[in-house]
């Protein structure tokens, strides 16, 4: 599985970017955006809360960050999942099976990205808010393509049933991503269970 970078900009040895993003993951993920508060991250780095600013213009430019990068890992992912597969059935398991195959750190992030969806939706003032939520509204579009392409050949190879590609992958990223609003690493149901359960559902969801 690839593992996506939180990022280059501003990493140096002594740089304290990713360190920052990972403790805002951790207060965003386990009390929300809202319940965090920016100072909150800095002593769970370790820092003052003005050195937070050398990295991140507001508590809002972290987050949508975080955003960008869990949709480039997402994208990463699908493409390394479905690479090597020449049959677009197999290709739709293993793109969902890699949906699932995260770590707890990344399940935050996904859960993150979902609560706080609606952001991308209205410009920001902020020219490095706006970079990180343009880049990101960008990777929604990829994500989505990646998903129709996939559905589109499918269907042409007559794999699955012809009917609108786009629709049918915008059900799909929606039933798969639907599952971070809920699922909790711990809880009653291993996320393995849940991975099998939402597979076959994707896969009925298109072949039937």
């Amino acid at each position: 599985m690839t593992t996506a970078r939180i990022s280059t900009r501003d990493e140096g040895p002594r740089s304290k970017r990713a360190a920052i993003l990972r403790a805002a993951v951790e207060c965003f993920g386990e009390v929300g955006f809202e319940g965090t508060k920016w100072s909150a991250v800095a002593d769970r780095v370790g820092i003052g809360q003005t050195a937070l600013y050398h990295y991140f213009e507001t508590k809002t430019h972290c987050l949508l960050t975080i955003m960008r990068v869990e949709l480039q890992r997402s994208r990463d992912q699908f493409t390394e999942a479905t690479a090597d597969q020449r049959d677009a059935a197999e290709a739709l398991r293993s793109a969902v099976r890699a949906a699932f195959a995260v770590t707890d750190h990344e399940i935050l992030q996904m859960r993150i990205l979902q609560n706080n969806l609606s952001l991308l939706a209205v410009p920001r003032t902020s020219k490095k808010e706006e970079t990180e939520r343009q880049a990101a509204r960008e990777l929604v579009r990829q994500i989505e393509r990646d998903w129709t392409r996939l559905l589109t050949r499918g269907m042409s190879e007559g794999s699955f049933p012809v009917r609108d590609p786009h629709t049918v992958g915008l059900a799909l990223l929606g039933l798969i991503v639907s599952v971070w609003r809920w699922y909790r690493p711990g809880g009653p149901t291993p996320l393995a269970e849940v991975s099998e359960l939402i597979e076959g559902c994707c896969v009925r969801m298109v072949a039937e």
